[in-house]
């Protein structure tokens, strides 16, 4: 099949900076999709000439009455980086879209610091909670952020500087390549300018003296609101290494109390996603709240009890069962598990740890008992105090 839908990338400087094949397809369309913006820059060409619907994904569904016929859409830059040019790859088959991709706004903002691209955290906040660039936010890294409007550089800022990183380096890039092009520096603890809504942020992470910074995992249980009722920090290191977090996978994770794991497994890698299933509604609220603090904004939580709350859910990669164990969870968990899909349960009282006995001796898996113990003052000493014991069961479908 010849692709009838080519998805062409345009920088600032516009028609000129389209190579000649980009610029064939365009005097060959018979439909070009573009924003404003870019149709600003197109010379007078026969197509006939539409704007992008809103919302965007709708276009997609637009654009099937034109298969087979000469389509071009416009986007800004490179199409599959952070772009449009995924979402036609989930509607039409690859051989039917062609790509033109213009130097991306990563590429001209990491020329402009001198930023190696390699060594740098690329993201985007655009139509994004910003708080999901916090797992990112260390000392010693750079990054560069597609954002959303003006405004994200001082809620950026905000973000570093209520967590001890008030003077990282912040730079607005901003109409990169065009005769606007603009650059606004200054650091995070005294930011106040307003960007231009085109632009791309650069930040130099840079910790302040005596600050905690957080890691991406194994985070320390104070970093949590909860009610008494959390997956410490020992153990939740042994379910997430269990769990086995890869990029963009979902997990389920079972009366998900104040949210520890759901969160962690979210902080573990980029696009990772999380349904969290919990009964209590003041449970529920610690989690929303620890979400958005501790950057794992786009949990979806949701009011339930297991099983009956698990019906309809998209099929996970991994589930975690860290409250309402019971017979019929287990097996709709089981169940619910593709191939190399993980669960992990967790056990603290002698019913459940025996139901886990039962569990693994029908299904195989890993069984183990975690013992941890916390020195903690005794007088003017000190001395180790146990926390309750966990059972353990996990396996790999």
């Amino acid at each position: 099949m010849t692709a009838w839908l080519d998805v062409i990338g345009m920088g600032e400087d516009g028609w000129n900076g389209l190579s000649p094949a980009a610029r064939a397809r365009l005097h060959a369309a018979e439909l070009i999709v573009t924003g404003p913006r870019l149709a600003d820059h197109l010379p007078d060409l026969p197509a006939e000439k539409r704007l992008w619907p809103s919302p965007f994904r709708d276009l997609a569904e637009e654009l099937v009455g034109w298969r087979g016929r000469r389509v071009a859409v416009l986007v800004t830059g490179d199409p599959l980086w952070y772009s449009a040019g995924a979402l036609f790859l989930r509607h039409f088959a690859p051989e039917e879209v062609a790509y033109y991709p213009h130097l991306s706004a990563f590429q001209l903002a990491a020329a402009r610091m001198k930023w190696s691209l390699a060594d740098t955290e690329t993201l985007t906040i655009h139509g994004r909670p910003a708080e999901q660039a916090i797992p990112f936010l260390a000392p010693g890294v750079r990054l560069l952020l597609l954002t959303r409007d003006g405004t994200s550089p001082k809620e950026v800022a905000a973000l570093l500087a209520a967590r001890g990183m008030g003077a990282s380096r912040l730079t607005v890039l901003a109409n990169m390549g065009g005769a606007s092009e603009t650059r606004i520096e200054g650091t995070a603890a005294d930011w106040s300018a307003t960007a231009p809504d085109l632009h791309v942020l650069a930040v130099d992470c840079l910790g302040d003296p005596g600050a905690a910074i957080l890691p991406r995992t194994g985070l320390p249980d104070d970093a949590f609101e909860h009610d008494g009722q959390l997956t410490k920090r020992e153990l939740r290191v042994l379910t997430l290494a269990a769990l086995a977090p890869r990029r963009g996978q979902l997990l389920w994770d079972i009366g998900t109390g104040c949210g520890s794991v759901a969160i962690e497994w979210m902080r573990a890698d980029r696009d990772m996603r999380a349904i969290g299933v919990e009964s209590s509604r003041e449970r529920l609220a610690l989690a929303a709240a620890n979400a958005t603090c501790l950057g794992a904004p786009r949990l979806d939580l949701r009011d339930g009890r297991a099983p009956d709350a698990l019906d309809g859910l998209p099929q996970p990669d991994a589930i975690f069962i860290g409250g309402g164990l019971s017979d019929q969870v287990a097996t709709r968990a089981l169940d619910a598990l593709p191939p190399h899909g993980r669960l992990v349960a967790n056990a603290v009282t002698l019913e459940s740890e025996a139901l886990l006995g039962r569990l693994h001796s029908a299904h195989g898996g890993t069984l183990i008992r975690v013992s941890v113990s916390r020195a903690e003052p005794v007088g003017r000493l000190r001395g180790f105090k146990p926390l309750m014991p966990v059972t353990q069961w996990s396996l790999t479908k």
